[in-house]
């Protein structure tokens, strides 16, 4: 049989899609995954049709391959990684490059990147967002590793992400585990605004009362102006569409306990790692980990008291102002991940380049908004921008909705309606705008208890206090 251009092995959805994907773009391509029937099945009913050869065994597999081997693996992140690599590495030869599609830890692809190096392969920890549609389709792709691993494969990598006006929804992101690191924040971001979403259904649902279709119609208004994103989209169609076991509407029926895979909190552990605050991004995995607390909260909703008030403004501008903080609460998502990215890369020596990031994520992925593009000029027109906030565009955006954004956080809190992301951002926004924050009683508190000392801010030096000495 005729060598293949590149190889995937791991035929869930992701995989499959991915692979007849590159077969479609002119790459030829072999298939296989552990277990055999899989890879039969997949083969019998798209595989085969759309030209891809299938191996079942990695001996076949690899020979299959053309020199140097391209070999993209889709592997539950974790020890499964390490697993596939121990059963491939003694049939890989020097240049071999290995592409790992997974949500994988940045640091274990670290760690994977250098091991592999000792023997002269190549590792690409690659994120892919996009989900089943983008995959086929055309997703964002995020490939960190050596330059000349990326080189290797950047021809596949491009034809197969989605493409908008800018070019590739792929560029490569930096040296060891930034492909994967990028994506782990991409997730982040992501946690935030799916979380703020939430929230601004909440306050329209529990605040006006409103029927769940109605709040999908809201929605899709929303979509086609400013807020305008692959997760208002979905959002919108979640919303209204109806039950098919019975009347009124899926959403309302589906239990209040949201999952989650682990990338929204490696994003919080290593925020604090590098010392950078990202706490829109952190209240979104704790409100996630909240959810999970069905049972309890169920019996202290019988027990613990909220206000008990009706809202009784104008519903049009009750509507407003959650449009408003939830776009400026958007923005504070963006932002944090962004200067998360900007501390990592000085951290981990990567060496990010923030406009090509928001570029490759204007296409594909699930954090594509309208937003993406001034986030790409923004980084355009100052590489070394300190936070998104403070870009012409987004700093006149907050301005115009604070009244708004500041009355929608308000009225929530005064109805009980829980905003945990919303009031987060706000206090984001009022925390990073001012020059003096209360740190000052915090430094004066941890001299008292354990001389830490503290800086004054009228004269130089280190000072320590005798706080119960009286002059």
């Amino acid at each position: 049989m005729t060598t293949r251009h590149i190889g995937v092995i791991g035929m869930a959805v992701m995989g499959q899609n991915l692979a007849l994907n590159m077969q479609s773009k002119g790459f030829p391509t072999v298939v296989y995954n552990r277990t055999a029937e899989r890879t039969k099945e997949f083969m019998q009913q798209r595989g085969e049709a759309a030209g891809l050869a299938a191996a079942y065994t990695i001996e076949e597999f690899m020979r299959l391959l053309e020199r140097p081997r391209r070999i993209l693996f889709m592997v539950k992140a974790g020890e499964a990684v390490d697993d596939f690599i121990r059963q491939i590495r003694p049939h890989m030869e020097k240049g071999d490059l290995l592409i790992d599609g997974g949500n994988s830890h940045f640091k274990d692809t670290e760690r994977r990147n250098l091991d592999l190096e000792k023997d002269g392969f190549l590792y690409i920890g690659t994120g892919i967002s996009g989900g089943e549609e983008g995959a086929l389709k055309g997703p964002s792709i995020m490939p960190g590793g050596q330059k000349e691993a990326y080189d290797l494969v950047a021809d596949v990598l491009c034809k197969i992400a989605a493409q908008t006006e800018d070019g590739p929804c792929c560029a490569y992101m930096g040296p060891r585990g930034a492909g994967h690191y990028v994506k782990m924040v991409h997730n982040g971001i992501e946690y935030g605004i799916m979380q703020l979403i939430a929230e601004a259904y909440d306050m329209l649902s529990t605040g006006l009362g409103l029927k769940t279709q109605e709040i999908g119609e809201i929605v899709a208004e929303w979509n086609d102006a400013e807020l305008g994103s692959y997760l208002m989209e979905i959002t919108r169609d979640c919303l209204v569409r109806k039950d098919d076991l019975g009347r009124g509407m899926l959403v309302d029926k589906i239990l209040d306990t949201a999952g989650q895979k682990g990338t929204g909190k490696w994003a919080s552990q290593d925020a604090l790692d590098v010392g950078y605050p990202i706490p829109t991004i952190d209240a979104a995995v704790h409100a996630r980990i909240l959810s999970a607390y069905k049972t309890e909260r169920v019996a202290a909703a019988k027990r613990l008291r909220g206000p008990g008030l009706k809202y009784r403004g104008s519903r049009a501008k009750f509507i407003q102002n959650v449009r408003d903080g939830l776009y400026c609460s958007v923005i504070t998502s963006y932002a944090q991940g962004m200067g998360l990215l900007t501390a990592a890369s000085k951290e981990y020596n990567y060496n990010l380049n923030l406009a090509e990031i928001a570029r490759i994520w204007k296409g594909g992925c699930i954090i594509r908004s309208k937003l993406l593009d001034p986030i790409k000029k923004a980084y355009a027109a100052e590489a070394e921008l300190k936070n998104l906030m403070l870009a012409p565009f987004f700093r006149q955006a907050l301005h115009r909705r604070q009244a708004n954004w500041r009355e929608c956080v308000s009225t929530a809190t005064k109805l009980g309606i829980p905003c945990l992301a919303f009031c987060t951002s706000l206090a984001y926004y009022d925390s990073y705008r001012r020059a003096r924050l209360p740190a000052n009683l915090i430094q004066a508190q941890r001299d008292y208890f354990g001389a830490h000392t503290y800086q004054r801010i009228d004269r130089e030096g280190v000072f320590h206090t005798e706080w119960l000495k009286r002059d």
